[in-house]
């Protein structure tokens, strides 16, 4: 494997949906801790966005539906796994009376991990995680913070590369 298809294969790994999540959650509660009521909405934000998702790595191997069948297995766990950390969410803060900002939050995640799903198993087309996953922090930083967030349109067009260079997509699939 050449140094740049190492570089994309990183791109994808570090670029995670869960991964972006975490970034976009610790600089709102930076700039704009007011979305959160609290250190402890910030951190159920990070279970429910970052650390559920995320756990479909070490369950994968584990679980048997999903024990052998390798990347898709994984694939489709994670997709599940990150709609119920969102549908935790919203649970989570209309029974805690989060703010609007932060149901928000929930609900786009929800709604773009059911979107997902949707094109994935009903259209068969392979819509791009990874993509949907990067695009949707921008936005919603770029809500609360301003014309600056859209700095961050070059991780995007750098996990659309990875996801082309390594194969994984196609442009169609990223749009």
């Amino acid at each position: 494997m050449n140094t740049v298809s190492r570089f994309a294969k990183i791109i994808r790994v570090v670029k995670v949906v869960p991964v972006m999540a975490l970034i976009m959650l610790s600089i709102l509660y930076e700039l704009h801790p007011n979305i959160f009521q609290g250190t402890s909405q910030y951190i159920l934000s990070i279970v429910f966005l970052s650390v559920l998702p995320l756990s479909a790595y070490p369950l994968q191997p584990v679980l048997p539906k999903y024990r052998n069948k390798g990347r898709e297995g994984q694939r489709n766990l994670t997709l599940m796994m990150g709609v119920l950390g969102y549908l935790f969410g919203i649970v989570f803060a209309l029974c805690s009376h989060a703010t609007k900002e932060l149901l928000v939050i929930y609900l786009i995640y929800f709604l773009s991990g059911i979107g997902i799903l949707f094109f994935n198993k009903i259209f068969k087309i392979r819509a791009s995680g990874h993509a949907c996953g990067v695009a949707g922090p921008i936005l919603i930083l770029e809500n609360f913070i301003g014309i600056k967030a859209l700095v961050s349109v070059v991780v995007l067009m750098m996990v659309y590369w990875a996801s082309i260079k390594t194969k994984l997509h196609t442009t169609s699939q990223l749009f």
